[in-house]
């Protein structure tokens, strides 16, 4: 193994080479024109479209004007160098060979905590995207692994594996530096000295000096000439203009010169521009007879370790004969194992879930008999055991229906054609037709003997539907030609005992070798009897049941932060803790620290970096501050010190990014911020995130004219919406999008804005997550009010409501925050979701969107609907939610009802009084007049209620207690009035006038309650 203190990076770059060239990659040079990615090289984006087989190994200079920071920040650089492989078709252990090559440059997998960690990686504009992962190393991302899907919109077959090494970031861990410059790129010459001056100047010319005109004309003329070059049927040339326009539109986008409506007419052409190339390279390709599907490629050689996806043949002869050999009374245990690459930890569960529920659903619609089923996983296993599983299915008689006994015999009880014909079918005499039931009529049958199938066939088919039924909310394909899956399925483990059970699925088939942690020396573990699976896979301290798991993180978490008289807030960080657990196999706690200097930035930005880039969990003294140390979990044993050392220096690289933003952002005035906000696309057809941030202020405003603000507030909410989403421009937010209102409050305050103004700022973004805090002021729940109700409005004006599992504008969350903001804030009580609604419309109409009352309507009935959904999540019964459930338009009043229906129905004769009123519901047509005559009245009850009724005023908008006040004093003449009167008289005037007077009632009685539901609450 290499020496890594003396690997330069010129080494990487030749040893890498020489492995993959030694593993049938061909090697190409990189692309002659400025190229974002190594992906954009036409040797990837044009050479996995098609069937054609390709493998290739090439450097590739990858040039992003965006990242220019003059050579001064530590990791970023405006030209980083990326190593690029395909290998198309998936070759079946991508990830063994990936492994392989890190050793090849010296990285020892077994002392390092190498983590391949979800990436969803996706690029709209040119209609491409696939699934993978992010490769760390100790905490740096440092290869980006990916299973190309789709790309120019067309559907890759084969599936090709793209493999994008960081190589900056791996010789910088490799080196211990922790400055691009003081890399040593070849013996005796660092990096700063061979490419510091292209980096500053290069950053100069795209951050300061590149000339704004002459790029607009380079990028219309090379989209031009990229469209000629397409209609000339000649795509490789195509490309190259398509790549030479992109760039030059980054170099627009660096200097600030991109509007919004240029943005997204630039990404409109270039999108497809670039589908037209795809599509014209395979036409071209397929003219041509696919000339590498002749090729010869040689096999792909090495010591990389294979997944033991072929099993075993089984003879199915001496399988038949082992079963019927057995007792009738054997059992045994089935163990079953499901071999993934790495599962996205919130698709741990759902796995289990759905291994559990298909094994437990199959196995009971067999006669097999058997025990209790048990599942757990990790992201690379689900593991199923079943206990006490019979050898044979008991034999079984059945009835199988055939005619009508009307139609299967004659008057003189012969029978008919139809009853011989279902005989013949059933190849039975028809003197074996018996009667039976059926559904409640007699039809003949004939009794149909069952053999019991053997354990065997009846697992095997099980497994089998199981394993390939699975799914996730995003789904490749790889290798295997007939599944899909969140990641790729592997191998199968499957013993009914010590025998292996027979399941094939597409190209994969059952064995009984699992496979370790694929750093170990010998990572395929031969597993005799379903009993010592589970024992075999905790001799390497695989943790199979994720509460175990969990409990394992928390205790490790916890016991190194006293170490250093600190806590983990547990509870706090449970989501992250709910992540950990399912990214990790074997949960190994390490300690980490960062200098004190870094505690002078905003503690949001410290955690946030923990959490969202590093998964760390913060660690804080016993008052709650926080503490210049991280816990860290890594994936199994390592070298704890090195480990600690390559993540302490990946945060340390984090923070000085943060810091190098927020020193930046505060140079720039709030005013030049918000003006920024202008450059960012909200949605092409409704303009710019400036756009909208200005329909927000001015929504703000109108419902501040509903429930009248005081003078104080009135300047608070006018300045903050002056301000709304300024912070959406600064560097800190468009790097870390979560820190938006966070960033806002900082920022305002640093500016020197009033508190109240930097706190409704804050309070815009909330709630945050559902059950989130919510806004405390006025002028920031108004504001947050308008953020969502622009939003609603905005998507259902344009026809982009949800759809099923689909929102890709998080409406159903923006719903939610409207219910819970209403709900939350009583002096905004009165607001009504259609006021919020149609104040939004009416700032689109100004901008030009046509907003139909249609939409308008069905924005009303989705966040209507939400309340609901809310208050069950509460835990509010569904009788009591849906007492106020006509309320729902006006959150606040129903919220309000609620508490009055808590403060009153423990009252004597209030349950009657419910009780009357929803049976007046049942009997008065809706639609009836709250009047009458009471000179038609006729008996002493009626007359008695009516002068009962005229005492209580109108309490129609009045609360629930007031209501009980008035009221509970009629119950007795309404009792009486049910057991003496006639409702519904024959005469037309007396039952009008009894109607009438029974709806007046009703009438002056709270509006917004349903009576009938409100009865069956207080009942339950």
């Amino acid at each position: 193994m290499p020496d890594t203190t003396t690997l330069t990076v010129q080494d990487a770059l030749l040893t890498l080479q020489k492995f993959w060239t030694d593993r049938g990659c061909m090697v190409v040079q990189p692309f002659n024109t400025e190229v974002g990615a190594g992906t954009m090289n036409p040797a990837t984006i044009l050479r996995v479209l098609g069937p054609e087989p390709w493998r290739v190994a090439y450097v590739e200079p990858s040039v992003r004007p965006d990242d220019s920071r003059y050579g001064e920040n530590p990791n970023r650089l405006q030209t980083h160098t990326q190593f690029q492989v395909i290998l198309k078709p998936d070759p079946g252990n991508p990830q063994e060979l990936y492994l392989e090559s890190l050793e090849a440059i010296g990285i020892d997998i077994r002392a390092h905590d190498i983590r391949f960690v979800e990436d969803n990686w996706a690029q709209p504009a040119i209609g491409a995207w696939g699934l993978g992962w992010e490769v760390w190393l100790d905490g740096m991302e440092i290869t980006q692994f990916t299973y190309f899907q789709q790309v120019g919109g067309q559907n890759l077959d084969p599936v090709a594996v793209e493999l994008t090494y960081g190589i900056e970031r791996i010789v910088m861990a490799l080196q211990g530096v922790t400055h691009f410059k003081d890399m040593r790129y070849a013996p005796g010459i660092s990096y700063g000295e061979a490419f510091g001056q292209s980096e500053y100047e290069m950053s100069r010319y795209y951050l300061d000096d590149a000339d704004i005109q002459t790029n607009r004309d380079l990028f219309d003329r090379y989209s031009a000439e990229a469209q000629r070059m397409i209609d000339a049927r000649l795509p490789v040339p195509a490309h190259t203009y398509v790549l030479k326009s992109s760039h030059a539109f980054n170099v627009l986008d660096s200097r600030g010169a991109i509007s919004t409506t240029e943005r997204a007419k630039a990404f409109g052409t270039m999108r497809r521009l670039a589908r037209e190339v795809s599509r014209l390279w395979v036409e071209r390709r397929e003219e041509l007879g696919f000339p590498l599907l002749n090729a010869q490629l040689p096999p792909i050689e090495g010591r990389a370790v294979r997944p033991p996806s072929h099993g075993v043949e089984v003879d199915r002869e001496s399988y038949a004969a082992e079963l019927a050999s057995l007792a009738p009374d054997v059992t045994r245990r089935l163990a079953l194992e499901i071999g993934v690459e790495e599962l996205p930890p919130h698709v741990v569960p759902e796995a289990i879930e759905q291994v559990r529920s298909g094994l437990t659903q199959r196995l009971g619609a067999t006669r097999l008999p058997h025990g209790s089923v048990v599942v757990h996983g990790t992201p690379r296993r689900i593991v199923a055991l079943v206990d006490a599983v019979a050898a044979h299915e008991p034999d079984a008689e059945t009835l199988r229906k055939g005619p009508k006994v009307a139609a299967a015999f004659g008057p003189d009880g012969a029978p008919t054609k139809a009853a011989e014909g279902f005989a013949r079918g059933q190849k039975v005499d028809v003197s074996e037709l018996v009667r039976a039931e059926f559904d409640g009529v007699e039809h003949v049958a004939v009794r149909v003997h069952e053999a019991g199938r053997g354990v065997l066939e009846v697992l095997g088919s099980i497994v089998a539907d199981v394993v390939s039924g699975l799914r996730a909310d995003k789904n490749m394909r790889w290798s295997d030609p007939q599944l899909a899956y969140s990641r790729p399925i592997r191998w199968i483990v499957a013993l009914w005992g010590d025998t292996v059970v027979p399941v094939e699925v597409s190209g994969l088939r059952s064995g009984r070798t699992t496979y370790g942690e694929r750093t170990e020396a010998g990572p395929l573990i031969e597993i005799e009897n379903a009993d010592v699976l589970l024992p075999k896979l905790a001799e390497r301290d695989f943790l199979l049941d994720p509460a175990v798991r969990r409990e394992s993180v928390v205790s490790q978490a916890t016991s190194l932060a006293a170490s250093v008289g600190g806590v983990v807030d547990v509870e706090g960080e449970a989501a992250l803790v709910d992540e950990i657990t399912n990214l990790v196999e074997a949960p190994h706690g390490i300690l980490g620290s960062f200098e004190d200097r870094y505690l002078e930035l905003p503690e949001q930005i410290l955690t946030t970096v923990m959490r969202k880039h590093q998964r760390y969990l913060p660690v804080r003294s016993t008052a709650g501050a926080l503490l210049p140390h991280f816990v860290t979990m890594a994936n199994g044993d390592c070298d704890d010190d090195l480990v600690r050392r390559g993540n302490e220096n990946v945060l340390r690289a984090r923070y000085e990014d943060a810091a190098f933003f927020y020193a930046a952002d505060l140079k720039v005035p709030l005013e030049e911020l918000r003006a920024d906000v202008a450059k960012l696309t909200f949605e092409e057809r409704i303009g710019s995130m400036a756009d909208r941030a200005d329909r927000i202020r001015d929504v703000a405003a109108a419902l501040a004219e509903l429930v009248g603000l005081d003078a104080s507030e009135g300047t608070t909410l006018a300045r903050a919406g002056q301000l709304a989403k300024f912070d959406l421009a600064s560097q800190m937010v468009v790097e870390l999008s979560s820190l938006a209102g966070f960033m806002a409050r900082e920022y305002a305050l640093k500016a020197g804005e009033t508190p109240e103004v930097a706190a409704a700022l804050y309070e815009m973004e909330q709630p945050r997550t559902a059950g989130g805090p919510l806004p405390a002021s006025r002028p920031g729940a108004l504001l947050a009010l308008a953020d969502r109700f622009d939003l609603l409005m905005a998507m259902f004006a344009l026809g982009a409501k949800p759809t099923g599992s689909s929102d890709p504008f998080a409406l159903r969350r923006a719903a939610l925050g409207v219910i819970g903001i209403l709900r939350s804030q009583p002096t905004l009580a009165g607001l009504t979701v259609e006021q919020g609604l149609r104040a939004a419309a009416d700032q689109l109409r100004q901008q030009g969107l046509e907003v139909s009352a249609e939409s308008i309507a069905d924005a009303h009935e989705f966040v209507t609907g939400r309340f609901g959904q809310q208050l069950r999540e509460e835990g509010v019964p569904s009788t009591l939610a849906a007492t106020v459930q006509p309320l729902a338009g006006t959150p606040g009043k129903a919220e309000a009802a609620l508490r009055d229906i808590a403060a009153v129905r423990g009252r004597e004769g209030f349950a009657k009084l419910v009780e009357a009123t929803q049976r007046i519901t049942r009997i008065v047509p809706e639609g009836s007049p709250a009047a009458y005559d009471s000179s038609v009245l006729r008996e002493d009850a009626e007359r008695e209620l009516s002068v009962a009724v005229e005492t209580i005023p109108d309490l129609s908008g009045a609360a629930l207690p007031a209501w009980a006040d008035a009221a509970e004093r009629v119950v007795p003449a309404l009792e009486r009035f049910f057991d003496e009167v006639l409702v519904m008289a024959e005469d037309a005037d007396l039952r009008a006038a009894r109607l009438g007077l029974l709806q007046t009632f009703v009438a002056r009685a709270p509006h917004g309650i349903d009576w009938r539901a409100l009865h069956s609450a207080l009942a339950g």
